[in-house]
């Protein structure tokens, strides 16, 4: 196999330790902060230990077969990625999400850097799996789960994807106060924010929600709600409106909903500074959303391609 006619990206993410240090400047200040509090920093230098050794056995696995270039999370926004590379991230489930988003087809690799630690729903790989899957993934006789995406855009232009969901609202404690509309409806909402979720992203943010909702019928005596299951690939988006709050100017009819592929969900923002929309937990990567900025969702044409 010529390796030089390949490309692998390896996306990165911090460990705890490493978020530490970046605050504390060095491991021994680190230490004396978090075990004067009482904790184990021994944990910290374990997760920290699996992560990196995790990581030198993807890369070199990975440079046996292909140019590989190595990126930090937070500067994926920023990354061009070619038509033909292969995407690998190391790290828990929200790293896929955060990276495939920002992706247009290129299949994505999922490695569980510490299968003891995290699930890994969408991590089915372990780093000693990559030796072995990465020639079928450059050759395309891998298999893989298309996952449907949402997509969102204002009304100035702008573009935001997401894999697992959507949040609109305010990124603190307050109301955010909007106008949405939904199968020709209208209505002027005051709530802590809308969640927009994809099938992925049933099992992530929605799912808070829902268990909220069943904790709440259970105590008011309505029985157990069950939900369905969702498909990674179901052509459809789920919203739902968290805390909405009736008033002689704001209603609550609007509070959940499903969007088919040919459908949109609108909403007109009635707020003057504060305002986001944000996907998969990114609030960096954001649209703002004040004083009449209008945004539209709907089920995005592209799709995510993840490895299993």
């Amino acid at each position: 196999m010529d390796r030089g006619l390949h490309k692998v990206i390896i996306v990165t993410r911090k460990t705890r330790l490493e978020e530490l240090k970046r605050k504390f400047n060095t491991v021994e200040q680190a230490r004396f902060y978090v075990e004067h509090l009482g904790a184990d920093f021994g944990d910290y230098l374990l997760e920290d230990q699996n992560y990196h050794h995790a990581l030198i056995m993807v890369t070199t696995a990975a440079e046996q077969m292909a140019r590989v270039q190595v990126i930090p999370r937070e500067y994926i926004a920023n990354m061009i990625f070619g038509e033909n590379d292969v995407v690998i991230t190391v790290g828990q489930d929200g790293l896929v999400a955060n990276v495939m988003k920002y992706l247009k087809g290129q299949p994505l690799i999922g490695v569980n850097p510490d299968p003891a630690r995290w699930n890994g729903q969408l991590l089915p790989f372990t780093p000693a799996d990559v030796h072995t899957l990465l020639p079928e993934v450059l050759a395309g006789s891998h298999h893989e789960k298309t996952i449907t995406m949402a997509k969102a855009e204002s009304k100035d232009g702008q573009i935001l994807y997401a894999a697992n969901d959507f949040f609109l609202g305010i990124c603190d404690h307050r109301s955010a106060r909007y106008d949405i509309m939904y199968r020709g409806k209208r209505e002027v909402q005051s709530s802590s924010g809308v969640i927009i979720s994809t099938g992925l992203g049933m099992s992530g943010w929605h799912r808070s929600v829902m268990t909220q909702l069943r904790g709440l019928s259970k105590c008011f005596g309505l029985g157990c709600l069950q939900e369905p299951d969702y498909r990674w690939d179901e052509r459809t988006l789920h919203f739902s409106v968290r805390e909405p709050f009736p008033s002689c100017s704001t209603g609550t009819e609007i509070v959940y909903g499903e969007l088919s592929q040919h459908e949109e969900l609108i909403f007109r923002s009635n707020m003057a500074e504060d305002g986001i929309l944000f996907s998969d937990g990114i609030a960096e990567d954001a649209i703002e959303f004040n004083s009449g900025m209008e945004i539209k969702i709907s089920v995005a044409k592209r799709q995510g391609r993840l490895v299993i």
